[in-house]
């Protein structure tokens, strides 16, 4: 089994603590498989079993669990001691008023929680409120490109190793099957689990045909500025006439069943995080891939998709760049960290060069700037460092 260090490393220092530890990702993105794995780690240290309780609510024989009330009485009659407990809540979104447990065991318990889920809930403002803000949020993503090589026990990238990768991206169980066509039914399940569970069950969606329209629109202009007049007219082709809101309503369950991100614009001059004209990327492109209304994805728009997920997993908060004179893919920052980065298939010429090098002109602070593309060759230009794409992928350290 891969151990997803990734994560555990930043999750670790909080093993003991009393804030609440979330865990937030798409379905089938292996949370589960870290929380074991932090519960292992438990047992390595020495904590008796019985002070570890973990339900996963996906499980029929943890069902009736999903009334908070037999929840909140369960866990109490568990702990039995004042030694510290281990709480581990798998998909704790099933539960309606989950909140109540959680504060209700961390206020009148001595114990650490855990929590993971497949909505976008576990992230937002009202959580903060409920939660009386007592708790740390982690970000779990599909496979990053470094721990599928590890997972397939490769020590070096290979190039159809990469291209599986941008075509079927890194959910883990999908590395079980070895043909496309089981590789897409195992995708399609997926797919349809979301949309069963989080969206039709969850969110109320009933018409999944304009649903599905509308998560191809996102994937056929991924990377693209978000436009409501182009998506109305595309809809309006495919026979559907439908309102702005009802748009807005829908990507906002697209992004709440984790399907797609959105990310804002950054004001390089300004400063300033700017709420209009964002952008939308797929969380897994194996997703994509089944979704797509072309044979498959377009590489260049893939890599740059990669680009962002990859800045996720290394940490980063990520923004579309807006300058005076144009844009620049992302702006990536972390705490007494900023980068600007520009994302690019190839570069095969100077005039290639000059648009993608040129971008940075405008900018004149003297935060690091990258080109990041697939080409092998690196060199700077005007003092802007050249990335290869599998360079940047595999450095741990980005």
């Amino acid at each position: 089994m891969l151990k997803r260090e990734i994560y555990l490393k930043r999750i670790r220092d909080f093993y003991d603590s009393d804030l609440i530890k979330i865990l937030v990702g798409i379905r089938r993105s292996g949370k589960s498989v870290i929380l074991n794995q932090i519960i292992e780690e438990l047992k390595n240290r020495g904590i008796n079993e019985n002070h570890i309780i973990y339900i996963n609510f996906e499980f029929i024989e943890f069902e009736e669990l999903t009334d908070y009330k037999k929840l909140n009485k369960y866990v109490k009659d568990k702990i039995t001691d004042n030694s510290l407990y281990y709480l581990f809540f798998d998909e704790i979104q099933n539960v309606e008023k989950f909140e109540k447990v959680i504060n209700s065991l961390r206020a009148s318990q001595k114990v650490s929680i855990f929590i993971t889920g497949s909505n976008s809930r576990l992230l937002s403002e009202e959580l903060s409120t409920v939660l009386s803000g007592r708790y740390v949020t982690f970000k779990i993503n599909p496979l990053s490109y470094k721990e599928v090589l590890e997972l397939q026990g490769m020590e070096k990238s290979t190039d159809d190793a990469f291209e599986d990768y941008m075509k079927w991206g890194g959910l883990p169980n999908r590395f079980e099957f070895k043909n496309e066509e089981s590789i897409k039914n195992y995708l399609y399940g997926v797919f349809d689990s979301i949309i069963l569970r989080d969206v039709v069950e969850r969110l109320k969606i009933r018409d999944i045909p304009l649903f599905n329209l509308i998560l191809q629109y996102i994937i056929d202009t991924i990377g693209r500025e978000f436009s409501a007049e182009n998506i109305m007219n595309f809809l309006r082709n495919e026979g559907r006439d439908v309102s702005t809101l009802t748009i807005y309503s829908y990507i906002e369950a697209l992004c709440k069943a984790l399907l797609i991100r959105k990310v804002y614009r950054y004001d390089v001059h300004g400063r300033a995080v700017l709420k209009t004209l964002n952008k939308y990327y797929v969380t897994d492109l194996g997703i994509a891939q089944i979704k797509n209304n072309k044979t498959e994805i377009d590489k260049c728009y893939a890599i740059e998709n990669i680009v962002y997920n990859e800045l996720i997993v290394k940490g980063y908060d990520v923004f579309t760049g807006k300058t005076k004179k144009g844009e620049i893919d992302f702006v990536a920052t972390k705490p007494n960290k900023k980068i600007y980065i520009q994302v690019a298939f190839s570069i095969p010429n100077e005039e290639t060069k000059e648009r993608e090098f040129g971008a940075f002109n405008i900018i004149n602070d003297n935060y690091p700037k990258y080109v990041i593309s697939l080409d092998k060759l690196k060199y700077e230009y005007n003092g802007i460092k050249h990335i290869n794409l599998i360079d940047f992928l595999l450095d741990e350290d980005f």
